[in-house]
């Protein structure tokens, strides 16, 4: 008796054997159990569903975006007479010729300047005593109380023994055309202070009641 040799070819795919029977047999469960039902499957139509007003909603605005109501907001003949007449450009000239008599809002600065309280303080000053001694003692508070830190004294012991100041540097922000108008050194101050004496002296009198 002889025995045969089955050679499997070399690119052929080695199938488990628990997978191959999976494919090629039927479960003995599921002829156990039939489910009964040879052909198409058949229900048994219910009570109609009240409608979803979330979805009647949204249906309601897909149809008002696709058909918009016209029996709302201005005519056709109102639009056309917009139109046709130009009514938007005669309100628009209507509102530029009553301002056109008004008095205007604006003063013309420089040449016009409006009213300033008298405590308002602009451009710094150096001033003097009325005999021509100069106010500051070279004491450094305005120095130190500075917020941006932009005020530098720098002071030395007269012959009296009392000090003065030297050199006092301010770098304040001005409207001017060059660089070195904005750097306030003593004798710019002073001569702020020798300018507008009158005027600062008059606004301390006005305010001597509040100090």
């Amino acid at each position: 008796m002889r025995h045969l040799t089955l050679i499997r070819p070399a690119l052929q795919p080695i199938v488990p054997r628990t997978f191959a029977r999976t494919l090629i047999t039927t479960p003995p469960r599921l002829l156990a159990t039939p489910s009964g039902h040879t052909g198409p499957q058949h229900i048994t139509p219910g009570p109609p569903k009240s409608p979803n007003p979330l979805q009647t909603g949204t249906q309601d605005a897909i149809s008002a975006q696709k058909y918009p109501d016209y029996s709302t907001g201005p005519s056709a003949i109102d639009k056309a007479s917009q139109l046709l007449f130009l009514t938007e450009i005669v309100r628009g000239m209507w509102v530029v010729f009553e301002q056109f008599f008004r008095p205007p809002y604006t003063i013309m600065y420089p040449f016009e300047k409006g009213p300033l309280s008298a405590r308002f303080r602009g451009e710094h000053a150096l001033r003097r005593y009325p005999n021509g001694e100069e106010r500051c003692i070279a004491c450094k508070l305005c120095e130190a109380i500075c917020p941006a830190q932009a005020i530098t004294i720098e002071s030395e012991a007269r012959e009296d023994g009392s000090r003065r100041t030297t050199r006092y540097a301010q770098n304040q922000e001005f409207s001017t055309e060059t660089r070195e108008e904005l750097l306030y050194n003593k004798e710019k101050l002073l001569l702020n202070g020798d300018r507008a004496e009158a005027e600062i002296a008059a606004n301390l009198q006005s305010e001597h009641y509040y100090r």
